[in-house]
């Protein structure tokens, strides 16, 4: 396996899986420079949509932004159109829990997009309780010369009405409305922590620490348990559902993965709740590598299909891992994020940080891998060269088209002049959300409350 700094990038395609290294330029960067970023505006989740031309975040404050890309302008044909703010809205509220008194964050946990079906977008957004499906659509008409009321939307005295009018719809500027569809509550206990939709376009499936439920997308008051985890006796809690994903073509096959490091898949046409798995995944634990700390670091925090639907990756706390959904007995490939860290596990228990919940995520092609680190850093892994490149999303390389130079931290020894040591990294500053375009080299990276956009050179 490569080395914690070897240089090259990752690509997709055909070019860059043809062994050209990829070189990533700094694009766009969304959100405020302040020095003490307020908790409500710190990025909790980002997603592309199917098409990738449109962008979403969630944050702690519970706003849902969308960012749509421009169309390419003519005058100048090597400009890519970049991603602006199409909709802005708030998708949940602080509550309070009465019968528990428990305070409901509003942040949002999770979004998912619907494929799209007609002129107007739809997505699931979530918390830690409520799922909300919301549409976006476009009004850039409004209804003029009504019979019963004004301009102005009074109501006109019904004895001054003396002829029929047919109303006529006259261009306005464009409007973009959200408007909530759904929203499916009171059916976890739990935190949850994902959704996924399913690939028949009807139902999806949102899981907490315990259990896992399957809704139509049309109904909202009732929700299937498929997984149920809890134990008679809760002193015997062992594990906790970590993540859950359906598979992107199978409608009947879904994946959730835990905090002992396990994933298991299921089959729904077995039976109808899946307390028993098809598959279990699990990459048996080199005993001489055993310490206090190996539970924690090999609890899994995201589960993603790859596109094709044939492998399967995971994040823990140190590694990537790539499964073949046709093997059990461990992952067919593994990537190093910041082994570096190994030696320091202690002050990260002590400061909290062993539990951050790194997510990770293909490109297009499945080609390549990203995934986040701490120090603002976020790491891709190239599958056909196995080269590994370490970048950075900060502002001080934030010039249009700047070309990301790779990153390199030292372990020990002397340090080069380009290299930072391991001792100097900011564990406050962590990319733990990051969003790969379903059809080109253009990534999304959260850092606190920025969002940055970089693309390939090529383009």
């Amino acid at each position: 396996m490569a080395g914690a700094g070897v240089g090259g990038g990752p690509g997709g395609g055909p070019a860059a899986m043809g062994g050209s290294d990829l070189q990533w330029c700094f694009w766009q960067v969304k959100g405020a420079i302040d020095e003490d970023v307020a908790e409500a505006d710190i990025i909790s989740t980002v997603e592309f949509n199917y098409s990738g031309d449109l962008l979403a975040t969630g944050d702690k404050g519970g706003r849902v932004v969308i960012f749509q890309k421009e169309q390419e302008n003519k005058s100048r044909p090597h400009s890519r159109g970049e991603y602006n703010v199409y909709s802005t809205f708030q998708s949940h509220e602080p509550e309070f829990d009465y019968l528990k008194s428990l305070e409901i964050e509003e942040k949002i946990n999770k979004i998912r997009w619907l494929p799209q079906q007609n002129a107007a977008h739809f997505l699931l957004s979530t918390n830690d309780k409520t799922i909300k499906l919301w549409k976006i659509s476009e009004r850039d008409k409004k209804a003029e010369g009504y019979n019963l009321k004004d301009e102005d939307g009074r109501l006109r005295d019904p004895f001054r009405i003396t002829a029929l009018r047919v109303p006529i719809l006259k261009p306005m500027d464009l409007m973009v409305e959200a408007s909530p569809r759904r929203i499916f509550a009171n059916a976890h206990t739990y935190h949850i922590n994902s959704i996924s939709v399913n690939s028949d376009h009807e139902t999806y499936l949102s899981a907490d620490d315990l259990r896992i439920n399957l809704w139509h997308l049309e109904i909202t008051d009732r929700s299937f348990n498929i997984v149920d985890i809890k134990p008679v006796n809760m002193e015997e809690l062992t594990e906790v559902i970590t993540a859950a994903e359906f598979h992107p073509h199978q409608c009947n096959v879904f994946v959730y993965s835990s905090s002992k490091g396990t994933i298991r898949l299921c089959d729904m046409r077995s039976s109808a709740l899946c307390d028993r798995h098809s598959k279990f995944f699990e990459e048996p634990e080199d005993p001489s590598s055993r310490s206090f700390f190996s539970e924690i670091i090999s609890s899994i925090s995201d589960v993603k299909f790859s596109h094709s639907g044939r492998y399967m990756m995971t994040r823990d706390y140190l590694s990537v891992k790539v499964w073949d959904l046709n093997m059990e007995t461990r992952p067919v490939e593994t990537y190093q994020v910041h082994e570096y860290l190994r030696s320091k596990l202690c002050s990260l228990y002590e400061n909290d940080c062993i539990f951050d919940k790194f997510e990770c995520c293909w490109n297009g092609s499945d080609g390549a891998l990203m995934t986040g680190s701490y120090n603002n850093f976020f790491r891709m892994f190239d599958r056909s060269t196995r080269r590994d490149v370490t970048l950075e999303a900060s502002r001080e390389s934030s010039k249009p088209r700047a070309i990301l130079k790779p990153r390199k931290v030292c372990t020990g020894g002397k340090r080069k002049k380009d290299e930072i040591s391991v001792d100097s990294l900011d564990f406050n500053k962590k990319i733990l959300h990051t969003a790969w375009h379903p059809l080109e080299n253009i990534i999304a990276v959260a850092a606190t409350n920025n969002l940055y956009i970089f693309q390939d050179k090529v383009n």
